[in-house]
């Protein structure tokens, strides 16, 4: 990549006096850089190091605050923090700048299409102080696309300039969509991208919000697991199913159960390594004739080296999503039906499926505070004018943790996977290396307890 490939083009000049005061404003001209490792970004040949435009506020805007109106939408699968994000943005653009209509635009890019007669609502700071604390999504969500020409009629129509879309790469792609009709309209509308998804499978960004939740929900449910199954004593095989299609991020956390406490999973399957079931079967033999009791964390989307899901393998019906992707199912049950046929063994398999995104009592603090940052830097990104852009997480080091956001063009992330660095797996590709507890640790420090009704953690409810 060229230095180029990260400047970013304005709707126009920012002229207006920002309306904010008492912040250290950042200037036009900084930047934070790409890569992290210093070796990295040791410029050859002249050529300039890779930066991203730091993320910030600005001393001059571009939209008029008064004359704005800004929509924020959510889409694609749930993760923790969604709710935190919808809250910065409002209390932001209302709080801090003043603009006075800010809505919400319910289940997903849906909800800028006529066809589903889904009606906006305006959401003030009141509407939105509590909502940190509840669960999925205030404004409710949708899978697939919609026509851009559509949405966009309806952003005219309602005289909206501020369009923020929150989740994962299907949602950065819509509004990548919408930002590309828009400028061939040349409308002056910000449309602004906010990475949220637990498959921390987008490029750029070092990670995507939602992910460190999920993986502190994973890395606890394995530790469970693993003490449930070492009580009987006798020869057991677990064999537990986490998301993942295509790159093994939330699989990969199950390895941050090892410590002091837990003698973590035996075995972690990965979709970045080709994957067969005669292999697998002899590790696990290997394994059990060390210790009775074998837990394995398998990815929904190992693949065999012919490129085939091993769960197409299984007898289960492969049904297929909304963007026409096979839907994983059945992996661990299909390897566990193998190891008890052709092992002297009792096997079990589990599903993680949807409680991996929706488990909000088990959010990490980090996650959540990195919730708010991207929702501020998101704002200030269209204040600035800028448009077709997403937020992006940069980090500055380890140890101890540190990190800024930054701005990237949507189409540097959207169509891209970011996999697991082979170099973060052990030789016989069972476990994970130490720079992937040094990146993912931080990531599920602290927790941020749910509010309580009746005994039981309380959810937004949307009502259909």
């Amino acid at each position: 990549m060229k230095h180029t490939d990260f400047a970013i083009e304005r709707l126009g000049t920012p002229t207006i006096a920002s309306p904010v005061r008492n912040l250290d404003f950042v200037r036009d001209d900084a930047n934070v850089v790409f890569y992290k490792d210093t070796r990295d970004i040791i410029p050859a040949n002249g050529e300039q190091i890779l930066t991203f435009e730091q993320a910030g506020p600005r001393d001059t805007i571009y939209h008029d605050p008064s004359w704005s109106r800004a929509a924020i939408l959510t889409a694609g699968g749930l993760c923790p923090g969604l709710n935190d994000v919808i809250k910065f943005i409002t209390r932001t653009l209302r709080t801090q700048y003043g603009v006075p209509v800010v809505y919400g635009i319910p289940y997903g890019y849906r909800g800028l299409n006529p066809e589903f007669k889904h009606e906006p609502r305006i959401l003030t700071e009141a509407d939105v102080d509590h909502i940190h604390e509840d669960g999925g999504s205030v404004l409710g969500s949708s899978r697939g696309r919609q026509p851009e020409k559509i949405m966009v009629d309806t952003l005219a129509r309602m005289n909206i300039n501020m369009l923020f879309c929150i989740g994962g790469d299907g949602t950065l792609r819509g509004a990548h969509a919408i930002a590309e009709e828009v400028r061939r309209r040349n409308m002056a509308i910000s449309v602004i991208g906010i990475p949220k998804t637990i498959d921390n499978d987008l490029m750029v960004t070092d990670h995507t919000p939602g992910y460190g939740s999920a993986a502190k929900f994973v890395a606890t449910v394995m530790k469970e697991i693993i003490c449930d199954a070492t009580v009987y004593g006798t020869n057991y095989v677990t064999i537990v199913e986490v998301m993942g299609r295509n790159a093994g991020w939330l699989t990969a956390a199950s390895a941050l159960a090892k410590g002091e406490d837990c003698e973590g999973v035996d075995m972690i399957c990965l979709p970045e390594i080709p994957f067969t079931v005669e292999g697998f079967i002899k590790k696990v033999a290997d394994i059990q004739n060390r210790k009775k009791s074998v837990v394995i964390a398998v990815s929904e989307g190992v693949k065999l080296p012919d490129g085939r899901y091993v769960c197409e393998l299984s007898d289960t019906v492969q049904d297929v999503d909304s963007f026409g992707h096979k839907k994983l199912t059945g992996t661990a049950q299909f390897l566990a039906n193998e190891c008890a046929k052709r092992l002297n063994t009792k096997t079990r398999a589990i599903e993680l499926s949807t409680l991996q995104r929706c488990s909000g009592h088990l959010t990490s603090r980090t996650d959540i505070t990195e919730a708010y940052q991207v929702g501020g830097a998101a704002v200030l990104a269209a204040k600035q004018g800028k448009s077709g852009v997403a937020v992006t997480i940069v980090r500055i080091s380890d140890k101890p943790y540190q990190c800024k956001t930054g701005t990237v063009e949507i189409e540097k992330i959207a169509n891209l996977e970011k996999k697991i660095p082979v170099s973060w797996i052990n030789d016989t590709h069972t476990d994970m290396l130490e720079p992937f507890y040094d990146y993912a640790r931080p990531l599920i420090q602290a927790e941020l307890p749910p509010f309580y009704v009746n005994g039981l953690p309380y959810h937004i409810s949307n009502k259909q």
